[in-house]
């Protein structure tokens, strides 16, 4: 099974490559879409879509993961976020390969136990698991990480079935007024 990891963004769009074979995970390939900051927005999606169409046409996945949004505290951020995101899904959906989102809450819990881990628990994690240590760019190593959620993901669901890797409802909380008088 190959997948592609895509850690969107409107400066740099990261992308890794990971493949499984006989069990054992190798890494393909891994970088970066970074556009010149100088263009206009629609001049750097552009060059993201297609740069994501080539990394999709020459690594022919079976199946490509996308970061899902996150609440930002700036929503200019956010706009921009989600329009580099929506290319990605474009890129991404005109392959014809399925596509996974998930969260960066549950990239980290899925590759370190912990959904609140940083950015250097996650590439320790990666470099013991893969063996590379050297990436072209943090955004590289986050989308080489949702690459590796999606397999470790796809892996429990195989063996376990769906019903544990869905997201469990959070529980209701009681108040006193909850209790009987």
């Amino acid at each position: 099974m190959r997948v592609i990891g895509i850690d969107p963004g409107s400066r740099i769009c990261g992308y890794g490559v990971l493949e499984v074979r006989n069990g054992d995970i190798a890494h393909v390939a891994s970088g970066s879409i970074a556009p010149k900051s100088t263009l206009e927005m629609p001049q750097r999606l552009k060059i993201i879509y297609e740069g994501l169409v080539d990394v999709i046409t020459e690594h022919r996945p079976e199946a490509i993961s996308i970061e899902d949004i996150f609440f930002a505290k700036n929503a200019r951020s956010a706009i921009k976020l989600g329009q580099a995101r929506g290319v990605a899904l474009l890129a991404a959906s005109t392959s014809g390969v399925t596509i996974h989102e998930y969260s960066p809450t549950k990239v980290k819990l899925a590759l370190t136990g912990r959904g609140r881990a940083n950015k250097m628990e996650m590439q320790r994690m990666l470099t013991s698991i893969l063996g590379i240590s050297d990436f072209e760019s943090p955004d590289a190593s986050d989308a080489v990480a949702i690459a590796l959620c999606h397999i470790h993901l796809s892996r429990i669901e195989s063996r376990l079935g769906a019903e544990f890797v869905k997201p469990r409802r959070k529980r209701r909380r009681f108040t006193l007024d909850d209790l009987p008088s």
